[in-house]
C-alpha cells in the first residue's frame, strides 16, 4: 500500500488542467504552421502557368470539408449561448439525455480541422513532388474514411447522435411522414450547405472516374466537368426538399402559411436552372434574354427570404427576449437588450441573403476563392439565424403551456417554469 506522503507526491506531479491546455494551443500552432509552410512550398514548386489549375483542383476536394467544419465548429458555439440562456435547445429538437454537448461539438470539429488540413498539406507536397497516384489517394482516403465514421454501426463515435443525423437526413430527402422542428431546421442548414453539396458531388464524381490528379476533367463538357448538368440538380435539390416539406406541412396543417413558405423555397429554382443554361445556349440569348430573367428570380428570391426571415422565422416580437440569460454572463451586457444586435442582424441578413445569389448560380462557380467566402459567409448568416429560429420555437413552447400550479409558496424560477412542455408546432 502507498504511504499517504506517496500519495501526495503522485497527485502533485500530475500537471495542471491549465498546463494541459497551454501545451495543447501550442501543439495546435506548430501543427498549423507547418501545414501551411508544407502547402506554401509545394505550391511554389509549381510552374506558374499550372499554379492556378493546381490550386483549383485541391481547393475543389477540401473546400466542402473546410465549410462543413466551420459549420460544425458555429453549431457549438449555437449550443453553448444556449446552455447559458433560458432556452432549452433539447427540448426544442426533442433530444434525449445522450444528445452531444457544445464541448463534444468542439471536439469533434477540432479533429475534423486538424484532418481536413493535414490530408491537404500531403495531397500538396506529394503532387508537387511527383507522387501523383499517392496524392490521388489522399482525398479518397478522406472521404472514405469520414463515410465509415458516418455509418460505423458500432457503439463508438457518439452512435446516438450519428443514427439521429442519419434518421433526420432519411426524412428530409423522403418527407412522407409528419413534419418535425428537427426535419425542417436540418433541411434549412442544408439549403446553406448547398454548395457544399454541389461541390462534393464534383469531388466524389472525379474520384470514381479515377479523375483526381489528372487534367481530364479541364474538359468542361467532360463527364465531371463545369457544364454538367448534375451541378445545378444538387444545387436544388436541398430546396426541392423544403419545398415538399412545406406541402407535407400543408397536407397535416391546411394552413396557408405553409404553401407561401413553399413558395419563397420555389423562387431558388429558376436562379440555379436560368443560371446553368448559360453553358448550353447562344451567348446572345443568353446575354438579351436569360440573363435579365435570371436577375429579376434572383431579387425576388433574395427578398422574400430576406421578408420570411425577418417576419415568420424569427418574428420580430421576440426580440426583446432574445439572449436572456439565466446566469451573469459577459454575453449578458453585450447582446441582451442592444438595439444594435438587431440593426446588425438584419442588415447582414439581406446582404448575405442577396450575395448568396450569386453563389447559387453556376455560370459564376468558376470564380472559387469568391464562392468559398460568400459561402463562408452564408454560414454564418445561418449560425446568427440559428439564434433567432430556436428563441422563437422556444417561444411558441412556452406560450402554448397552460400556467403551472405552485405547491406551497414556493415560486420557482422563470427558467424552471419554461420547462416541462414537450409539444411544440413547425
Amino acid at each position: 500500500m502507498k504511504s499517504p506522503s506517496m500519495a501526495a507526491s503522485g497527485v502533485a506531479m500530475m500537471p495542471s488542467p491549465v498546463f494541459l491546455w497551454r501545451f495543447k494551443v501550442v501543439l495546435f500552432l506548430l501543427w498549423g504552421i507547418s501545414c501551411c509552410k508544407i502547402g506554401w512550398d509545394s505550391v511554389m514548386r509549381m510552374n506558374a502557368d499550372k499554379r492556378d489549375l493546381f490550386l483549383y483542383e485541391a481547393f475543389l476536394y477540401f473546400n466542402p470539408l473546410l465549410l462543413v467544419t466551420l459549420m460544425v465548429w458555429l453549431w457549438g458555439v449555437n449550443l453553448w449561448i444556449f446552455s447559458h440562456s433560458s432556452v432549452n435547445y433539447a427540448k426544442v429538437f426533442d433530444l434525449d439525455h445522450t444528445h452531444l454537448t457544445h464541448r463534444e461539438i468542439w471536439k469533434c470539429a477540432t479533429w475534423m480541422i486538424i484532418i481536413v488540413p493535414t490530408s491537404m498539406a500531403a495531397y500538396l507536397y506529394l503532387y508537387s513532388h511527383g507522387e501523383v497516384s499517392l496524392a490521388a489517394s489522399q482525398p479518397v482516403i478522406l472521404y472514405a474514411a469520414i463515410l465509415m465514421v458516418l455509418i460505423f454501426p458500432f457503439e463508438i463515435f457518439y452512435l446516438p447522435s450519428r443514427y439521429y443525423l442519419l434518421r433526420t437526413v432519411w426524412r428530409i430527402m423522403l418527407p412522407l411522414q409528419a413534419i418535425t422542428f428537427s426535419d425542417f431546421f436540418l433541411a434549412d442548414i442544408m439549403t446553406s450547405m448547398s454548395k457544399v453539396f454541389s461541390d462534393l458531388e464534383r469531388s466524389v464524381c472525379r474520384m470514381v472516374n479515377k479523375q483526381v490528379a489528372t487534367i481530364a476533367w479541364f474538359e468542361a463538357d467532360s463527364v465531371c466537368g463545369s457544364h454538367s448538368v448534375v451541378i445545378p440538380v444538387v444545387l436544388v435539390f436541398p430546396y426541392l426538399c423544403r419545398f415538399f416539406q412545406c406541402l407535407r406541412q400543408y397536407k397535416d396543417t391546411r394552413e396557408r402559411t405553409c404553401l407561401f413558405n413553399a413558395l419563397k423555397y420555389s423562387t431558388a429554382i429558376p436562379v440555379i436552372f436560368l443560371s446553368a443554361l448559360k453553358y448550353h445556349v447562344f451567348p446572345d440569348s443568353w446575354t438579351k434574354f436569360y440573363r435579365p430573367l435570371w436577375l429579376i428570380s434572383s431579387v425576388i428570391n433574395s427578398l422574400y427570404s430576406f421578408y420570411w426571415d425577418v417576419t415568420r422565422d424569427w418574428d420580430l416580437s421576440v426580440f426583446t427576449r432574445i439572449f436572456k440569460f439565466k446566469n451573469p454572463h459577459i454575453c449578458t451586457n453585450l447582446l441582451y437588450g442592444r438595439k444594435w444586435v438587431y440593426y446588425w442582424v438584419i442588415g447582414s441578413n439581406l446582404i448575405f441573403r442577396c450575395t448568396w445569389t450569386y453563389k447559387l448560380s453556376a455560370h459564376l462557380r468558376h470564380n472559387y476563392l469568391t464562392v468559398f467566402t460568400i459561402t463562408a459567409l452564408e454560414i454564418m448568416r445561418r449560425f446568427q439565424w440559428i439564434f433567432f429560429r430556436v428563441e422563437n420555437e422556444w417561444n411558441k413552447i412556452t406560450s402554448s403551456k397552460p400556467s403551472l400550479e405552485l405547491s406551497g409558496n414556493e415560486i420557482p424560477k422563470e427558467e424552471d417554469r419554461l420547462l416541462g412542455s414537450a409539444t411544440h408546432n413547425v
